[in-house]
């Protein structure tokens, strides 16, 4: 079966999209499918097509790139557009550009608009060969997935189950010339190293190592999927809803996350946590035990990548974004029926008429106390205990104030605001968005 017969068939589903716009780096394998593609459009009703190329600007020698994609498209009649990204310096020069290159490709896509990028069975056998070399699980030992969603619209790999060989002889047979990025014989790299020394060597024992690979990664595909399963089926009980129903963060019942074999209980919160934050490696999972271990400890706490875990009253709280920062002191003193913002920290109010005297908000520094009716003077920390805050939230938790009278705890039933209701203190967490608050 031809390229191109091959190449529309997995084009199929996404027949209707506004527009396909190719991922055209210039190298052999984006120049084919952009070919394959526009020597179609005058036989097929296609999308509208386009091509993107990224400029990043690493070496000399990209900077003649644009102008070859221009001069490819002009002569195939496809648009081009032309994007340059700043690649900040760090430890991974691929994976940088990488991550540049991707928030340029969902920043272009109009919504619905489909992303096609030219990659191929070598490519996802080299991949699974290399993320097997870093002790990756099984989802990270999953194939590149064939679509999907990026931004507005959707990615889309529609070459993958063609070799780098079948492109070449397409290349050749049509007489196209594309650009070699220098790089890519580099073997100081991990991925040219696997492509140029690895594989060939496998392939000379093994010629369908690259079939073989690849279809070994559709089964941990599969079997990602079935660990994805097992783990919601888990997660259900752990999901019971916290007693603080105001405090809208992430949070798991420990008891029966408890009550799972430690690799389910693995598998469950890879799964709660990987919408948030990188998971952490083998070595790093004994901090979740110690934390689920932890005994007469006040806050046991488990540090990942994006934020932390912390255990608190038999639950597990995920905290991230603003819930890292220390809060700094209210700007100004509270003020009836308005929020008012605090740094760090939500907002705060006062629902009803304002007590007298003057008033000030500030956060619990220890050895406060309250006076409530009928029970006299009573030490804030022990108060709180009786209610269950969290640790987490003692030292966040507003406070009003008069004269050196500590008057209410926001949103905490009873300390609140005086018994006949006439005020009451209600406070507006922050979200676990970085850098974002109500």
């Amino acid at each position: 079966m031809s390229l191109s017969i091959r190449l529309l068939a997995a084009l199929a589903p996404w027949r209707n999209a506004p527009a396909w716009r190719i991922a055209l780096s210039g190298g052999l394998d984006s120049t084919v499918l952009l070919h394959l593609l526009a020597s179609q459009v005058q036989r097929e009703s296609l999308p509208a097509l386009s091509a993107l190329h990224i400029s990043h600007g690493l070496q000399p020698v990209a900077e003649q790139w644009p102008a070859h994609c221009r001069q490819l498209c002009d002569a195939l009649g496809v648009p081009l557009q032309v994007e340059q990204v700043r690649v900040p310096a760090g430890a991974s020069i691929e994976r940088a550009a990488r991550e540049a290159r991707y928030v340029a490709f969902e920043a272009a896509l109009a919504p619905g608009e489909v992303l096609l990028l030219a990659q191929h069975r070598d490519d996802q056998a080299e991949t699974l060969l290399f993320r097997l070399l870093r002790g990756a699980g099984v989802q990270g030992l999953t194939a590149m997935p064939v679509s999907r969603p990026l931004g507005k619209g959707r990615l889309l790999r529609p070459l993958l189950q063609c070799s780098r060989a079948e492109l070449l002889a397409y290349a050749h047979q049509h007489q196209l010339t594309w650009v070699e990025d220098p790089s890519n014989v580099d073997s100081h790299f991990s991925r040219n190293y696997l492509r140029h020394q690895v594989m060939p060597t496998l392939l000379a024992r093994w010629p369908q190592a690259t079939q073989s690979i690849a279809r070994a990664a559709q089964h941990l595909t599969e079997a990602a999927q079935l660990l994805d399963e097992l783990a919601q089926q888990d997660l259900m009980a752990a999901q019971a809803p916290s007693a603080l129903a105001w405090l809208e963060l992430p949070s798991l019942s420990l008891p029966a996350l408890a009550a799972l074999g430690d690799a389910r209980q693995r598998n469950a919160l890879r799964y709660w946590l990987r919408a948030w934050t990188p998971m952490p490696d083998s070595d790093h999972w004994a901090g979740w035990e110690s934390m689920r271990d932890a005994k007469n400890v006040a806050a046991p706490m488990w540090r990942l990548a994006a934020g932390e875990v912390h255990r608190a009253d038999g639950r597990l709280w995920w905290l991230s974004g603003d819930w890292l920062k220390k809060p700094a002191l209210p700007l100004g003193p509270p003020s009836a029926n308005e929020w008012l913002q605090l740094p760090d920290n939500g907002a705060v109010r006062l629902n009803g008429e304002l007590p007298d005297g003057a008033l000030r908000i500030s956060y619990r520094c220890g050895g406060e106390s309250m006076n409530l009716p009928g029970r006299g003077h009573r030490d804030l920390k022990r108060l709180l205990n009786e209610h269950h805050l969290p640790v987490f939230l003692r030292g966040r938790v507003p406070l009003l104030w008069r004269d050196g009278e500590l008057l209410a705890v926001a949103n905490v039933p009873g300390l609140d605001g005086p018994a006949d209701r006439g005020w009451q203190l209600s406070w507006r967490p922050p979200t676990n968005d970085q850098g974002l608050s109500w």
